[in-house]
């Protein structure tokens, strides 16, 4: 008896999911505590989603000793609050001001607190000079983080500080010597090149220790390790886990929100004590991703829009000319683009000037957010520039046509696809293609039957001999038979490799009707015409005397092959040395001793 595996979904499983485990960060977390027993500056930089935040959440739980740690969080907001971020950490810290002994100039904090009013000094006269009035204000708020014990100050996504909360850090960290360690969360893609951020690490005061964290994807094993976490420690199997990291780049947010997105679709199996996805293909983009990226895509300028949108539909690393080009975009205009859209870090470059996206579901989130007929207007303009490259890559064009509806275009490139993978002898491949092209393209009538000749000989001789695809092949075929006002030797020159590509699935009886039907209108191609009755000669095709079958092995054989070529010949007399020997006959082996050793 065969073994029976039972596959168990996730939404059976009472444990679920789980919040994903401290994966791949072991040393940058060790680093961190080290350095931050003495005062410091730590600048934490990764891509976003890397798990920065993540890195702060275990030192805080790691407890770091005696320290006082205050955190405040930048919003990702166009117009931020002067000294937003720190002056909610304080507020987070300290309910009332009452037992700390502020001095008179804490009264220039009023503006910042106004419902700690009470409790503050007065405020002292106003200055002249804007700039001894900010001063006043950083020392006034520098003495107040003092009084509150903080030893630690965190702020993250400093990539979206207000220009005071920069200098604020900036004059906080520059003081001797220094009252308080700093540890600071990045983008480097979206801090621009004027950025204050950028002195933090190259004007500090030589007796500061510095580090700088720069946190990288996981890769397959860590992406394992991340998956299994959210399965309580349960193993995945080495598929899902290579699936996991092609389709995430390895970065942990990703990772769990793909977790998340194949739990909601009940796509995790349990399979032999290893999980597993249940369904194929693409997987698409969580929402947290999605809504990610698109926050970092209306950040930018008109020109790097277009030029994201445009890479999104190439789908592949092209010369920064061609995506300009597919852009719409002028050379000035595209210089802006593609600079903007490599420098936030969605687009990476290469020593060749290839652009392409960095990370697959950022692709997807872009593509996926283009209007449908943009998209498809897009699609035509990515076709148009690459038929200008020497050589040209058909299956890229033929993707692009098909996506852009120019039906004729498609077909076109679809067939000279399918004519180079039947030479590298993928024939699935062709089949794909070609099947696709008759199914949904609207194509002038001569055109649908050469491409249907074509797919029914690369179907037939897949190694595959039944799978999706061949069923696919047969239902293309059986309603262009139907469809199609065909003339008799056209009719025939379907039916027949219709016939053969259901005796290979097993329907001998269907295939004994639709080879009988064929050979009368074969005498223009006796090629088809003998392998149509070698077939129907073999003794499991339908429910027939042997008489029959030895009738149409005698007549294949009466067929002239002298102008076929030698691989043809062979193929024939095979299968007449095999159709006979089945049947019993003696004739059956000087048949075979016809072919070449």
């Amino acid at each position: 008896m065969a073994a029976r595996t039972t596959d168990v979904r996730l939404a059976d499983d009472a444990a679920g999911l789980r919040m994903p485990g401290f994966i791949g960060r072991d040393n940058e977390l060790a680093t961190l505590i080290r350095v931050l027993d003495e005062p410091a500056v730590v600048l934490v930089e990764g891509e976003a989603g890397i798990g920065k935040s993540r890195l702060v959440q275990e030192f805080l739980a790691s407890g770091p000793g005696a320290q006082r740690v205050l955190v405040g969080v930048c919003p990702p907001f166009r117009e931020s609050l002067t000294l937003g971020p720190i002056v909610d950490a304080v507020r987070q810290a300290r309910d009332s001001l009452a037992g700390l002994e502020l001095n008179a100039l804490a009264g220039a904090l009023r503006p910042l607190f106004p419902e700690w009013a009470t409790e503050l000094p007065p405020p002292p006269d106003p200055l002249a000079d804007p700039t001894a009035a900010q001063h006043r204000l950083y020392r006034a708020l520098a003495e107040l983080i003092s009084r509150l014990g903080v030893t630690v100050l965190v702020v993250e996504d400093v990539h979206w500080a207000d220009v005071a909360t920069l200098e604020f850090v900036l004059f906080l960290v520059s003081r001797q010597p220094s009252p308080v360690s700093l540890v600071v969360t990045y983008r480097p893609e979206d801090v621009s090149p004027e950025s204050l951020l950028l002195r933090l690490s190259s004007r500090l005061p030589g007796t500061t220790t510095q580090a700088r964290i720069s946190l990288q994807p996981l890769d397959v094993d860590g992406t394992a390790r991340l998956a299994s976490s959210m399965l309580g420690g349960q193993l995945v199997s080495t598929t899902f886990a290579r699936f996991l990291h092609k389709h995430t780049d390895g970065v942990p947010l990703a990772v769990e929100e793909s977790m998340r997105l194949l739990r909601d679709r009940a796509d995790l199996v349990r399979r032999d004590g290893e999980w597993s996805r249940r369904g194929a293909g693409t997987l698409g983009v969580p929402p947290a991703v999605r809504d990610a990226v698109l926050e970092r895509v209306q950040r930018l300028c008109s020109p790097a829009l277009r030029v994201l949108q445009a890479c999104a539909v190439l789908g592949q690393a092209v010369h920064a000319t061609v995506a300009v080009t597919v852009a719409g975009l002028n050379d000035a205009d595209g210089l802006v683009g593609l600079e903007e859209a490599v420098g936030c870090g969605l687009l990476r470059e290469d020593a060749d000037a290839q652009v392409s996206f960095r990370h697959i579901l950022s692709r997807l989130a872009v593509y996926e957010s283009i209007p449908a007929v943009e998209r498809q207007r897009l699609h035509r303009c990515a076709g148009e520039a690459l038929e200008k490259l020497d050589p040209q890559p058909v299956l890229q064009l033929t993707r692009h046509f098909r996506a852009g509806g120019d039906s004729e275009r498609w077909a076109h490139y679809a067939e000279q696809a399918a004519e180079l993978a039947v030479a590298s002898n993928d024939r699935g491949t062709a089949a794909r293609l070609l099947n696709g092209v008759l199914t949904d393209a609207d194509l002038p009538r001569q055109i649908r039957l050469r491409l249907a000749r074509k797919l029914a000989h690369a179907a037939i001789f897949r190694r595959e001999i039944v799978d999706e695809l061949h069923r696919q092949a047969v239902s293309t075929l059986r309603a262009i038979l139907d469809s199609e006002q065909l003339t008799p030797a056209e009719d025939a020159e379907l039916r027949s490799p219709l016939g053969r590509l259901l005796a290979g699935s097993g329907d001998f009886d269907g295939a004994r009707v639709e080879l009988e039907k064929a050979i009368p209108h074969l005498e223009h191609h006796p090629a088809e015409a003998a392998r149509a009755m070698s077939i129907l000669g073999f003794a499991f095709i339908g429910t027939r005397p042997a008489s029959v079958a030895l009738r149409w092995l005698q007549r294949a054989a009466e067929i002239d092959t002298t102008r076929l070529a030698p691989a043809e010949r062979i193929a024939l007399t095979v299968d007449r040395a095999a159709g006979l020997l089945q049947l019993g006959e003696e004739s059956g082996w000087a048949v075979a001793g016809q072919i070449p050793t």
